[in-house]
C-alpha cells in the first residue's frame, strides 16, 4: 500500500457552476462493485501528491523542441473520452506545463488486480471522482494510466504529447509524467507483461521527445518538503523512478519497482539505444 499523507488541497481558481455530479450515495452504491477498493484506496500512490496547480507559479507555455535525437514511437493512447462522462466531468482550470519532461515516475492504484480489462474505464472514473470529490483536486493527478492488458490511458488533461504538470509525486511533479498501473503490486504479486511493456513504451516515447535515455539519471529540484528532499534541494534521481524513489510510500510495490530495471533497458532499445550508455545524463530543473 502506498504511504498516505495529507496533501495539500487542490486551488480549483475562479469557477462557474459545477455541472451534476454523482451524488454520494450512488458513489456509494457503485462502489460496492468490482472497484470498490478502489474507491476506498483514493490515496492511491498520489497520496504524497501536492497539486500542480498550487505548485506552479502560473501556466507555462510548452518551450520549442529541437527534434530529439533518439525518438521512439508513441504508443496508442486512449483519450479522456472513454472514461470521463458527462455525469462524472467538473469544471476545471487550465493545465499548466513545463518546458519538457525530464523523468517519469511509476506508481500503482492500490486497488484490485482481478478486473476485466473492460472495466479499466469504470476504475480510472472511480479514481478520478476520489480525487476530485474527497481530495478536493482539479483533476486526476496521473497523467496516464495503464491497465494488466497493456491499454494506455489518457489521465491529467492538457495533450498527452505536451508537458503536462501533473500531481502525482509530492515535491517532483514539474518536469515529470506520471505513470499509474491499474491493480496493487506488492511482494510476490505477478505483474502482467502486456502492462510492463506498455508502461516501456510510453516512457521510451514520452523520455524521447526531450532526448532523455530512460537508463539515466536526472537532476530535480524538490517542490515540498514532504517529498524525500527538503523544498529547494536538488535530488539525482533514475530517468525512470519509481514514486517511493521520490516521496516516502512502498508505491508502485515491490513487484513492479523489481521491473523498473526490465522497463529502463526496454524503453531505451525502443529510443534505438542499443549500447551501454557511457555516462549518466544529469538534467535539472529551471
Amino acid at each position: 500500500m502506498c504511504a498516505l499523507r495529507p496533501a495539500a488541497r487542490g486551488a480549483r481558481g475562479t469557477r462557474g457552476r459545477r455541472p451534476a455530479r454523482i451524488p454520494g450515495p450512488l458513489l456509494v452504491l457503485l462502489g460496492c462493485l468490482p472497484g470498490l477498493a478502489a474507491m476506498a484506496a483514493l490515496g492511491l500512490c498520489a497520496g504524497g501528491v501536492d497539486d500542480a496547480t498550487t505548485a506552479a507559479s502560473g501556466p507555462r507555455s510548452p518551450a520549442a523542441r529541437p527534434a530529439a535525437v533518439h525518438p521512439a514511437v508513441r504508443p496508442p493512447v486512449v483519450p479522456r473520452a472513454a472514461w470521463l462522462d458527462d455525469l462524472a466531468r467538473h469544471a476545471q482550470p487550465p493545465p499548466r506545463y513545463d518546458d519538457k519532461v525530464v523523468a517519469v515516475f511509476v506508481h500503482h492504484t492500490d486497488s484490485p488486480n482481478g478486473y476485466a480489462c473492460a472495466d479499466a474505464p469504470r476504475i480510472i472514473r472511480y479514481l478520478y471522482a476520489g480525487q476530485i470529490g474527497a481530495r478536493d483536486w482539479d483533476d486526476i493527478g496521473y497523467n496516464f494510466l495503464v491497465d494488466r492488458c497493456g491499454t494506455i490511458y489518457e489521465g491529467r488533461a492538457g495533450g498527452v504529447d505536451r508537458p503536462v504538470t501533473g500531481a502525482h509525486t509530492q515535491g517532483f511533479n514539474h518536469r515529470t509524467a506520471g505513470i499509474a498501473a491499474l491493480g496493487t503490486f506488492t511482494a510476490g504479486v505477478p505483474v502482467p507483461q502486456a502492462m510492463v511493456d506498455a508502461i516501456a513504451a510510453l516512457t521510451a516515447w514520452k523520455l524521447g521527445l526531450s532526448d532523455i535515455d530512460p537508463r539515466a539519471d536526472v537532476r530535480l529540484t524538490s517542490s515540498n518538503s514532504r517529498s524525500r528532499y527538503a523544498a529547494g534541494n536538488t535530488a539525482t534521481l533514475p530517468a525512470l523512478a519509481g514514486h517511493k524513489d521520490g516521496y516516502m510510500t512502498s508505491c508502485p510495490g515491490a513487484a513492479l519497482t523489481a521491473r523498473l530495471p526490465e522497463i529502463r533497458e526496454t524503453a531505451a532499445r525502443l529510443q534505438g539505444r542499443t549500447s551501454v550508455r557511457a555516462a549518466r545524463s544529469l538534467t535539472g530543473t529551471p
